[in-house]
């Protein structure tokens, strides 16, 4: 086929690929971060049209999105009021997939400029066989548009310096337009300046190794072109952004210190351990990577490797190493760094575009270097049997994409209880659609009701005057006012999920993707929780104790009943009993760090301290940083081994420096034998007050 014909298919795919991407956005659910990204936007809305007198933007302290510049964010909602839009998720998420569409269109041309547009049309098959990318290319506002301005910024900054012809205006323009949306979306995008920077320089060595000479008057157009093109890039990438707008030398600066250690830290599963971001292992990211881009992608990168020096010349060859060096410069970074990474690797999706190039020129060149019908054959059926997974997974699972995971961990069954499922909470549109047409069946009159959720949901039920919502942790459900719930699979126990005690037994509906629960819609049994734990704050352990007992036999997997039950067992005298709940308890959740940490208080209360410290060490293992637990421990051991008590509380205040209780016990062991030293802590102590 001539490559005129391969660029009428390309175009004709692009555009079938572009339609399908925004019909199934349509189906997308709100996103795990959507909803303060969109707040946000509403507030740098307010900045603008208030000339600067609405500045509420520029104090986040709970989400510290004043840090991004999320323009593409910005963009959306400011086209949202322009044009009126009133169903403004839907038109968020159409925005979003067309992000989505353009990064895999400007990869593609990116693979036509080096090796046709035969390769091009591999990158279209690649992007329509990647559930990840495509799942979040429904409604990730954030990652998917610094994909697109990345690859982008690659794109022409390879082209401006490695193209022998004068670089075209129009370059220049998609380059500064580029680099501007990288740095708009995120402060980190600056990092596409300095590629630039390094591309010139690595050409302007190759060419003097060439020459043997340097040219000085183009070594003067190209630094004044590097300096017009960053600067463009740079202050336009700051016009959306408030916080950068008030300082734009120093403020884009600290934002990419608190990015490169973003303060936000959550609590999520990975192999199989339900740990803090902050204490993931080195690998992390690689391994997340590893199990969840299909296998046909590897394939192609496998092929990629085995025939680079007899595909490219020694000028596409340099720019594919300066790709190849794009994708591992943020890897390599972020992993010596020991950046603080949740989510799965959605925050690198960045460098999927280069990964699904290479792969596609890897294949090309398969393609291109081996003639033989049968040696095509082969190559071709090796890739359908490659791309059926994921194909598969996709039609099976709609639109749950984003929730693939590939043959190395055994699908998405062999990571549930592993690895996190829907931590984007993308599933909690189907459970809510369901409870809608759920109550409008059994309660035509509109009964008053409070829906619950471990997200918020308000969407959803904005044209139901009679449904009120409340937002809850899972496991601290118990503590709420609620009548029906709704639950994302997300921070929930590993133990909960592989002993299939979620969902749990009060579940009316369940939302399952490749037959794992991923949403539960649960209707309340009892409210007896909810009064216990109320007469429980009041005092009144007897009375709670029986509103915890009939709770507790209508709702015995709930290991909040049973934790407070045992403490109103306690208060009681009943420690017999308590002890029992709690053994129940923990039966439910061994990991519970609230109950492992009761019940090292009522051995201790029993007198006996080893099996205290047991508990409270299983505590500590469970969560590392639930404080209290360390001053408990600390509180033992300084009764006959300071030196162990003193590390203890060190290693509560690694991480917590502020944690005033280990403050004040590590004052106390040295208030005898070195008072001085105990002074130093005293001081710390008062300037927290």
């Amino acid at each position: 086929m001539t490559d005129k014909n391969l660029k009428i298919v390309f175009y004709v795919f692009a555009t079938i690929l572009l339609a399908a991407m925004l019909l199934i956005s349509r189906d997308a659910g709100i996103s795990g971060d959507e909803e303060v990204h969109y707040k946000q936007s509403e507030m740098v809305y307010n900045y603008f049209s208030t000339m600067g007198k609405d500045q509420s933007s520029l104090h986040t302290p709970k989400t510290h999105l004043k840090y991004y510049g999320q323009s593409f964010d910005n963009l959306v909602t400011f086209l949202i009021h322009w044009f009126k839009v009133e169903d403004i998720y839907n038109f968020r998420h159409l925005m979003c997939s067309f992000s989505g569409w353009l990064t895999i269109l400007v990869t593609a041309l990116f693979a036509a400029y080096l090796a046709g547009y035969g390769a091009a049309i591999l990158v279209l098959i690649l992007f329509a066989l990647s559930p990840g990318f495509l799942g979040h290319s429904q409604n990730n506002l954030k990652d998917i548009p610094f994909a697109l301005a990345y690859i982008s910024s690659i794109y022409y900054s390879l082209k401006l310096v490695f193209t022998d012809v004068k670089p075209s205006r129009q370059t220049i323009i998609l380059l500064i337009l580029s680099i501007a949306f990288a740095i708009g979306i995120r402060a980190g995008g600056i990092l596409v300046v300095f590629y630039l920077a390094f591309f010139m320089f690595l050409k302007t060595i190759l060419d003097w190794n060439t020459n043997k000479k340097l040219d000085f008057t183009l070594l003067k157009k190209q630094l004044s072109l590097f300096l017009g093109i960053s600067l463009a890039g740079y202050l336009l990438g700051l016009l959306t952004w408030p916080y950068a707008l008030q300082n734009p030398l120093i403020n884009p600066w600290e934002s990419y210190q608190v990015m490169t250690h973003f303060p936000t830290t959550v609590r999520q599963i990975f192999e199989g351990r339900f740990d803090w971001s902050d204490f993931h292992p080195w690998y992390y990211l690689p391994k997340y990577m590893a199990i969840t881009i299909p296998l046909v992608i590897f394939a192609g990168l496998a092929a990629f490797f085995l025939n680079t020096r007899k595909n490219f010349n020694r000028n596409q060859r340099i720019q594919l190493w300066l790709l190849g060096f794009s994708i591992l410069f943020p890897v390599t970074f972020v992993i010596i760094k020991q950046s603080n990474l949740y989510g799965s690797w959605r925050h690198f999706l960045f460098i999927y575009p280069g990964i699904i190039l290479i792969s596609a020129l890897g294949i090309h060149a398969v393609f291109k270097r081996f003639r033989q019908k049968n040696v095509q054959i082969g190559a071709v059926t090796l890739l359908l049997i490659l791309s059926f997974h994921p194909v598969k997974f996709m039609a099976a699972n709609h639109p749950y994409f984003y929730l693939y995971y590939n043959q190395f961990i055994g699908g998405l069954n062999g990571a549930y209880g592993n690895y996190e499922t829907d931590y984007y909470y993308h599933t909690m549109r189907e459970g809510a659609e369901w409870l809608k047409e759920y109550l409008n069946k059994k309660q035509p009159n509109g009964q008053k009701l409070i829906v619950g959720g471990n997200f918020p949901i308000q969407w959803y039920f904005r044209n139901e005057t009679t449904m009120q919502f409340v937002y809850f942790p899972y496991q601290n459900r118990s503590q709420y006012d609620w009548d029906y719930a709704i639950v994302a699979n997300s921070y929930i126990s590993p133990y909960q999920l592989t002993k299939k005690l979620f969902p749990p037994a009060n579940t009316i509906h369940t939302i399952y993707a490749d037959g794992v629960p991923v949403c539960a819609v649960i209707e309340r049994v009892t409210k007896d929780d909810l009064r216990g734990i109320q007469e429980l704050k009041s005092g009144d352990n007897i009375k709670s104790a029986l509103s915890f007992q009939k709770a507790f036999e209508l709702d015995p997997q709930n290991e909040l009943i049973c934790y407070k039950f045992a403490q109103s067992l306690m208060g009681s005298g009943e420690l017999t009993k308590a002890k029992q709940m709690l053994n129940t308890c923990l039966e439910i959740n061994p990991g519970y760090e609230q109950a492992l940490s009761l019940a090292g208080d009522l051995a201790l209360k029993e007198g006996n301290s080893e099996i205290a410290v047991d508990y409270y060490e299983k505590a500590k293992v469970a969560n590392r940083k639930y404080f209290s637990i360390y001053t408990k421990l600390a509180a033992i051991y300084v009764e006959t081994n300071t030196e162990r008590a003193r590390k203890v509380l060190r290693d509560c205040l690694k991480l917590n420096p502020r944690y005033k209780p280990a403050l004040e016990a590590m004052a106390e062991t040295y208030r005898e034998t070195a008072p001085e030293i105990a002074a130093k802590y005293d001081k710390l102590i008062n300037k927290l007050k």
